[in-house]
């Protein structure tokens, strides 16, 4: 029996709390999951800072890429007996599922834009050159690492297999959803997935919803809208990361200005260098990165160990609404303000908008492939001109725009006129 066709002697099972059970039936599932690369995901949280604000959010990568294999496992199941459907392209479509978030480095997000780092080119050089995940799915086939490779990449030919792993009603957001929300604790993200996948409807290009099920896709589209500003945008999570982003920042600083670290951070270098092997990114997990911050606790600039102590500690930025567009006269007065009494702007006085960030909401357009229902006539309509809950929402973009700093730093000016002249720029009432 060919590789790709072999089928463990008995289903293996995830007890999962989100779908009960992830079942295994392919071999080279079962293999892939065991890769070091895979297993490396353990490592990784799913939701970065957000376990400083919810503290139930500990959940991992490892968790979320078996959740989302296990949705496209089913939606298989659902769909296989459909002419749209090519059953050639089945294990295709598990594995892109499975290793999707292949790439997502420590503290993802984040730890991203401070590096200029893509989590998905990632995920392709693992799929694509000398690995272990690369060694099992050459097995299958010849071209087949690279089929997966372009399914995360999104130029796959079958469109279909591509709006399952990627679109705007797809195994992967229904997943985090269900998942964060059970984890952090929150009610928000909770949506009839169950239905949502009896209504599922495949056709040349992507997956459809047939009309009867549009009540659950609303249902749907607004616990997103919810997670997104109740969860992932939250003000106190946003401090964590703006504290975190300004480590990383600080560290390459002191390191491209010759500073000498009491231990070297080696296994950071190469992204102080911009030159990130692949075998050096994959050594990087969240307990090797929280290593050099416990030890960046100890170092000799102030604003490395003091920026490392909040985030260890929980110490993090206060924050008021702000709208630098707006308020630019104001906070170039603050960062005067600031400097005069040597706290470094830079660091203690961060602009974050939630428009920055890289999640999203619903809306059609914009380069984004629309949700469909299926009619009763088999013509196809866009959601939200069918649906009032989905139309008043779409193509509408909400910004929230925060200034953090340390409060802490602004009590201890002894100038209290500069004291003064901040909080009150900053319209904050300090207790």
């Amino acid at each position: 029996m060919a590789y790709k066709d072999e089928q463990l002697h008995e289903v293996k099972v995830f007890k999962d709390p989100v779908h009960r059970y992830v079942r295994v039936e392919d071999q080279v599932i079962w293999d892939l999951i065991a890769t070091p690369e895979f297993q490396r995901l353990r490592r990784i949280k799913q939701l970065g800072t957000t376990y400083l604000t919810f503290h139930g959010a500990e959940h991992s990568r490892f968790n979320h890429s078996l959740g989302v294999y296990e949705i496209v496992r089913r939606i298989i199941k659902k769909i296989e007996h459909r002419e749209d459907w090519n059953k050639d392209e089945r294990l295709v479509c598990l594995c892109a599922a499975l290793l999707h978030d292949l790439g997502h480095g420590p503290f993802s997000h984040s730890f991203e834009k401070v590096f200029s780092l893509d989590h998905e080119q990632f995920t392709q050089r693992i799929i694509l050159e000398h690995t272990n995940v690369h060694t099992i799915l050459r097995q299958v086939e010849d071209g087949f690492p690279e089929k997966v490779a372009k399914v995360i990449d999104k130029t796959y030919e079958d469109k279909l297999v591509v709006s399952i792993i990627s679109s705007q009603i797809d195994a992967d957001r229904m997943d985090y959803l269900l998942r964060d929300a059970y984890y952090t604790g929150v009610s928000y993200g909770q949506f009839d997935m169950e239905r949502i996948l009896r209504v599922m409807r495949p056709t040349k290009d992507e997956i459809v919803i047939k009309s009867t099920g549009m009540h659950a896709v609303e249902d749907y589209i607004m616990s997103r809208y919810q997670m997104y500003w109740q969860v992932y945008f939250h003000p106190v999570t946003r401090s964590a990361e703006v504290i975190l982003t300004k480590i990383f920042h600080r560290a390459k600083y002191l390191y491209e200005n010759g500073y000498k670290f009491q231990m070297e951070p080696t296994l950071l270098l190469s992204l102080f260098q911009n030159d990130v092997e692949l075998q050096d990114y994959l050594q990087l997990d969240d307990p090797a990165v929280y290593f050099y911050f416990q030890r960046w606790k100890e170092e000799t600039d102030p604003i490395l160990n003091d920026l490392c102590s909040r985030f260890i500690d929980r110490k993090l930025f206060k924050y008021v609404e702000f709208n630098h567009e707006i308020e630019r006269d104001t906070y170039d007065r603050l960062c005067e303000l600031f400097e005069m009494v040597q706290i470094d702007p830079n660091y203690y006085l961060v602009i974050d908008s939630s428009s920055d960030l890289p999640y999203d909401v619903y809306r059609s357009g914009e380069g984004r492939i629309p949700i469909y229902l299926q009619m009763p006539s088999g013509e196809e309509k866009e959601l939200s001109t069918h649906s009032v809950i989905v139309d008043a929402i779409t193509g509408k973009t909400r910004e929230d725009h925060k200034l953090y700093f340390p409060i802490e730093k602004i009590r201890s000016i002894e100038d209290h006129a500069i004291k003064e002249q901040i909080f009150k720029l900053l319209n904050f009432r300090d207790h």
